[in-house]
């Protein structure tokens, strides 16, 4: 009797036991689902570029030098007058003794000589030359002093608040500053209105006069596969810095990693970010701007139905575990009354995770739409009265009265022209 307590007593203890063990952990695994992922840098963050949406964040305003992160706007802008027509591509840049002067990184520009407007591009991209960023700023805009007031303009732009530039390259200066975030911000406008600047930022190597100087984004040979730019960045007081972006199937993720105490810190912890971002992130290209989302009926109108079409995107970036709660809620008349103008706002459609809204599109008309001749109009407000009533039986009694009535305007309106004759 004794023994068989002590089994019972034992088996209850044990199952306790493995109990309490299970329940340990799933308890550990979900802390570390929710545990932030902790970046050994000073500020970082990890973005979608199209959506811009913010995936990991660490002091991601506070203010620092942006170091040579600085040449990303310098080329935002060269890029933006090769776009505007103002340069070329072959276009060859005089060097001034102010250019040729420049310390710091080099790409060993000579002074008095002319070098093509794409060399100095690849010199700033790849080499991330001081020189070659004066060289550039002389010719666009006359003097230094002139192109680094067009950086800051183009910072406003862009909504930006947490960033100032002194120079055009990024060297020391007291009223120059940025943040993770904006550096972000940047990168993202930057890539998409420039997706050609990458092919640049890509280079493993540049050489220039018998130089060859290999890319100081050494990701690129780390994760040839993944990585596609796009920019170092270093100063004392700040530290090493790296903007890394890659792009996977659908998704171009960009991220930023501020203040790391050692280059090899800076490049580890961007490559984490990366890795994560696709590790667990899915981005859904569910409604595209331009796009028909639905279809709806006109009334009185010269065409029977419309597309309502998306006014901007409804791609989304949810967590890999939320793919299968996402769907699409359209909110839309069934039927809309000519005459409808193109682009007016008739609907909308909400991505939803579940019962969060994680976007609304507004949904706009996509063609203009007249209104229909008189016959067509009466025909359809006849239709219209019995709406409620089976339409179908409805106009096929009504179908002679409308004949016999067409027929009368016909015929009114031909003796009206007769009498006008006499008259």
């Amino acid at each position: 009797m004794k023994s068989d307590r002590t089994k019972i007593y034992g088996n209850s203890f044990l199952c306790a036991y493995i109990l309490l063990l299970i329940t340990t952990l799933l308890c550990s695994i979900a802390n570390a689902k929710t545990k932030p992922l902790k970046v050994n840098a000073r500020e970082a963050v990890l973005m979608e570029a199209e959506t811009r949406k913010i995936l990991v964040s660490q002091n991601c305003h506070e203010r620092i030098q942006p170091a040579s992160f600085t040449k990303i706007v310098t080329l935002y802008l060269v890029f933006e007058a090769i776009e505007n027509g103002q340069i070329q591509l072959t276009d060859m840049v005089p060097i001034s003794k102010r250019a040729w002067r420049t310390g710091g990184s080099k790409m060993f520009v000579r002074v008095g000589t002319r070098v093509p407007l794409e060399e100095l591009i690849k010199g700033i991209a790849v080499v991330s030359g001081n020189d070659a960023c004066v060289a550039v700023a002389e010719y666009l805009q006359g003097s230094v002093e002139n192109f680094v007031d067009k950086m800051n303009e183009l910072v406003r732009k862009l909504g930006l608040k947490d960033t100032h530039f002194s120079t055009p390259n990024g060297l020391p200066s007291k009223n120059q500053y940025s943040t993770a975030y904006d550096m972000a911000m940047i990168a993202a406008s930057y890539i998409e209105r420039f997706p050609q600047a990458l092919k640049y930022h890509s280079m493993q190597e540049f050489t220039y006069q018998g130089i060859t100087q290999n890319n100081r984004n050494r990701l690129l040979r780390k994760a040839p596969d993944l990585i596609d730019g796009l920019k170092t960045g270093y100063v004392a007081d700040a530290g090493y810095h790296l903007i890394a972006t890659g792009k996977k199937k659908n998704m171009r993720l960009i991220a930023v990693v501020m203040g790391a105490t050692k280059p090899s810190i800076r490049e580890k912890e961007a490559l984490k970010l990366i890795y994560y971002g696709f590790g667990n992130f899915a981005k859904l290209d569910l409604i595209d701007k331009g796009k028909p989302v639905t279809r709806v009926k006109v009334w009185k109108g010269k065409t029977d139905e419309v597309n309502l079409v998306a006014r901007s995107s409804g791609h989304v970036v949810v967590p890999v575990s939320e793919k299968s709660t996402v769907k699409v809620d359209i909110d839309a008349p069934k039927s809309l009354f000519a005459p409808l103008k193109k682009g007016e706002i008739k609907g909308e459609a909400r991505i939803l995770s579940g019962t969060k809204t994680l976007k609304n599109v507004d949904l706009a008309v996509e063609k203009d739409i007249p209104r229909a001749g008189v016959i067509k109009r009466f025909y359809q407000s006849v239709l219209l009265l019995g709406i409620k009533t089976d339409i179908n039986r409805l106009s096929i009694a009504l179908l002679p009265a409308l004949v016999l009535l067409v027929f009368v305007y016909f015929l009114v309106k031909r003796r009206r022209r007769k009498r006008r004759r006499f008259y």
